[in-house]
């Protein structure tokens, strides 16, 4: 009962809905955060260049620069050509191989500092993240850590969406398998 002596009590207001999306724009999220460091470190890199060089100015060949001297922070032990663990996914013991920006994190690294590029008035022909060279760097990157792992890679395969069941479907099993094959709408063990 209201001791004010009138009507139904009423509620507590809510809280604001706008004062939590406010507070949710004051903070970005982590992906947000990584890429405004990895754009900072970028351009500190760029003024800390001999000679130093203007975002304008920065080519494919500048990127690739700078992904190769990233690999001194890296924690990826890549095996040379003539070490003796070259190709074994889990060496018995340790080895002198450099430590190395495992492939991923630099693939993803590109990615944040292509958009933060044109997210800082780049335009996306002139976007130097995106240019050829990078892309086939971060190919041989990808090739020889996988060799030096004696991990294959390969691209995941997409899934075929399901056939028709008005389509006659193939067996799931290889041919000489033992499985009882179809011959003219009869099954084998039918004949």
């Amino acid at each position: 009962m209201d001791p004010g002596g009138g009507g139904d009590p009423t509620p507590p207001p809510a809280p604001a809905q706008p004062q939590q999306q406010q507070q949710q724009q004051q903070q970005p999220s982590r992906y947000e955060s990584q890429k405004r460091r990895d754009w900072n470190t970028f351009l500190q890199y760029l003024r800390n260049h001999k000679p130093p060089l203007t975002l304008a100015r920065c080519s494919g060949a500048h990127v690739i620069e700078f992904l190769k001297y990233l690999d001194q922070f890296g924690k990826t032990k890549v095996h040379g050509a003539g070490c003796a663990f070259f190709g074994h996914p889990n060496p018995p013991a340790p080895c002198s191989c450099p430590l190395r920006q495992a492939w991923g994190s630099l693939d993803a690294l590109i990615g944040r500092l292509r958009a933060a590029f044109e997210e800082n008035g780049g335009r996306p022909e002139s976007n130097p993240f995106a240019a050829r060279a990078v892309r086939i760097y971060l190919r041989d990157v990808r090739e020889s850590q996988a060799k030096a792992r004696g991990i294959p890679y390969g691209k995941k395969k997409r899934k075929r969406p399901p056939q028709d069941k008005g389509e006659p479907s193939s067996s799931s099993a290889p041919a000489g398998s033992g499985a009882s094959a179809t011959v003219a709408g009869t099954s084998s063990s039918q004949v």
